[in-house]
């Protein structure tokens, strides 16, 4: 199913000079990774502390580029310039749930938004991710299939908060767009363990 993860290898060709300075700058795959956490996670303060005032919620898609930025560097860093490791592996997946985390509560402090739907979107992003990275103990690769991937949900917020930001999005709307995240996140998961499970098969054929 189409996923914006698709695009990752243009997405990765137009960064790689970034990545390369990077390098040379003696800065780690690890220390990439980590920078986009602790960014997430001030961002999501600043938001959440200021989040009365809708244009605010204009750093949300501002940082989610820089986010998805950071986040395909550190993988480039990892594979191009020889520093995969274990650590590494263990921060990857971490950083990015922490940061999904943080950035995904700051909608719990608009008033006309459900707080459970929030924190459901929360939870089935934890689930998406770890039927994911389940796919590596059937056999089979990490699993990344969409249509609500981490690279999806990073865009579907964006739009979201721009259109907050820019006063375009009625905040009554905000519920039955959380809605359909959800549905397309239990969706995803589906597909995340049935293409993981048939690739298992054939891969034993």
């Amino acid at each position: 199913m189409l996923s914006i993860y698709q695009l990752k290898p243009k997405f990765q060709a137009f960064l790689r000079p970034y990545a390369d300075y990077l390098y040379s700058a003696n800065i780690t795959a690890n220390q990439v990774t980590l920078m986009a956490c602790f960014g997430s996670i001030l961002i999501a303060f600043i938001v959440g502390r200021f989040a009365a005032y809708q244009w605010i919620f204009g750093l949300i898609p501002i940082w989610m580029f820089i986010r998805m930025a950071l986040n395909a560097i550190d993988g480039m860093l990892a594979r191009e310039y020889n520093q995969k490791s274990n650590l590494g592996a263990y921060l990857n997946e971490i950083c990015d749930v922490v940061s999904d985390c943080a950035l995904l509560l700051i909608f719990t402090q608009i008033n006309q938004v459900d707080t459970i739907l929030v924190i459901v979107i929360v939870l089935l992003s934890f689930l998406t991710e770890y039927v994911g990275v389940l796919g590596l103990m059937v056999g089979c690769a990490r699993r990344y299939d969409g249509p609500m991937g981490k690279s999806d949900r990073a865009f579907a917020f964006s739009l979201i908060s721009l259109g907050i930001a820019t006063y375009l999005l009625p905040l009554d709307w905000l519920n039955i767009l959380l809605l359909l995240i959800t549905f397309l996140l239990l969706i995803t998961v589906i597909n995340r363990v049935r293409k993981g499970l048939q690739k298992s098969k054939n891969n034993k054929v």
